[in-house]
């Protein structure tokens, strides 16, 4: 007995060494997260996804952003995927075939006044995509630093291209996926994140806002006049002024959201003329990080478990629609996470609703009026 209880005790000692002692490169940060509200209210649950259509991709998995227009007076739909392809599908049909191949991992799109896709690559950063199919890189450094994380991108009517860098210090491809990055970049809360915005014409580079806890989502406010950006690791999305004396200053839009925000896409302009927008929150909150939000040592011991013995992510799948007043209009929601890590929507006026997610095989939709 007196063995065994040794041993015991020995055992021990050495889980609270590894616990307290293991090397770890994740440094965390206190910070105060707002408290976690649930589902409720603007954001009370629904089953609105629960009976989404996929349009599978030949196999590929992880269409995390998708867009839309008319080519030869059809809709077709792109979208990105974890194997570096960029689709192209017909929406009547439901048939997707490989358009390009970033040779990275594509993650938020948007058009070029030119016709080019604009792809925001983790992997290889800010790229554009012909109509063709050939792929080019338009900025991979800003200020002689590599960009590590290019998470989402959109044009101003100036031509100016602004696009996220959701973290400098988490890169993507080093991490060996953008998922695992997000999670040691949030999980630290160490505040990398960045606004930056590329001139085709003078092809330089530059950063508008620095310190967010990953930059995610970005889309254009209705006036031209600011950027709206997920800022994911606090739960907000904030408008940025692009010009004048608050160039660059963060207004909250949306604050305390159930869940993590990803991207913001237009949608449809309401009958009083406001304009609406998507947003899908890839997934709900996770109250040990919301606990330990203000115990940087707490969350560095954490940060110690082994991958394997951490509990699985909850999936919960929900997307919302919202005005710059910070309105939540509606939102479609599976408490299943039927269709999971929901990444944003887009609404191109054929009747249905498109989703996006990080790791589901094949694009969701519903129908939307």
């Amino acid at each position: 007995m007196k063995n065994a209880i040794k041993a015991v005790l020995a055992f021990s000692g050495i889980l609270i060494a590894y616990a307290l002692l293991w090397p770890t490169p994740v440094d965390p940060v206190a910070w105060k997260a707002p408290t976690d509200a649930g589902y409720i209210d603007d954001f009370a649950p629904n089953t609105r996804l629960a009976d989404l259509e996929r349009i599978p991709l030949d196999g590929a998995i992880g269409p995390e952003d998708i867009v839309a227009r008319e080519e030869d007076r059809e809709l077709v739909l792109y979208a990105s995927s974890q194997q570096g392809t960029i689709w192209r599908i017909d929406p009547k049909t439901k048939q997707a075939r490989a358009f390009a191949d970033t040779a990275g991992f594509p993650l938020g799109l948007a058009f070029s006044a030119d016709g080019a896709l604009l792809v925001a690559d983790a992997y290889r950063g800010l790229l554009a995509v012909s109509r063709d199919g050939q792929v080019r890189v338009l900025t991979d450094s800003v200020d002689g630093a590599p960009i590590l994380f290019a998470d989402d991108a959109i044009e101003a009517a100036d031509g100016m291209i602004y696009f996220t860098d959701a973290s400098t210090r988490w890169g993507a491809e080093a991490m060996g996926s953008p998922l695992a990055a997000s999670e040691a970049d949030i999980f630290e809360q160490s505040r990398t994140g960045r606004v930056l915005s590329f001139d085709p014409t003078t092809k330089q580079t530059a950063v508008l806002v620095n310190d967010l806890s990953f930059a995610n989502g970005i889309a254009i406010a209705s006036d031209g006049t600011a950027l709206l950006v997920a800022e994911t690791g606090t739960y907000s999305v904030h408008r940025i002024a692009l010009s004048g004396k608050d160039k660059g200053r963060l207004v909250p839009v949306l604050t305390n959201l159930p869940g993590f925000p990803d991207n913001i896409s237009k949608g449809p302009v309401e009958a009083d003329g406001t304009q609406t927008y998507f947003l899908g929150l890839a997934g709900p909150r996770v109250s040990i990080l919301d606990d330990l939000s203000g115990s940087p040592m707490l969350r560095k011991v954490v940060s110690r478990i082994p991958e394997w013995a951490r509990p699985e992510a909850a999936s919960y799948s929900l997307v919302l629609q919202f005005t710059e007043d910070g309105n939540v209009a509606r939102t479609w929601q599976d408490a299943k996470g039927g269709y999971p890590a929901t990444t944003g929507a887009i609404a191109p006026g054929d009747g249905f609703l498109y989703i996006s997610s990080v790791n589901a095989p094949g694009v969701g939709r519903i129908p939307f009026q």
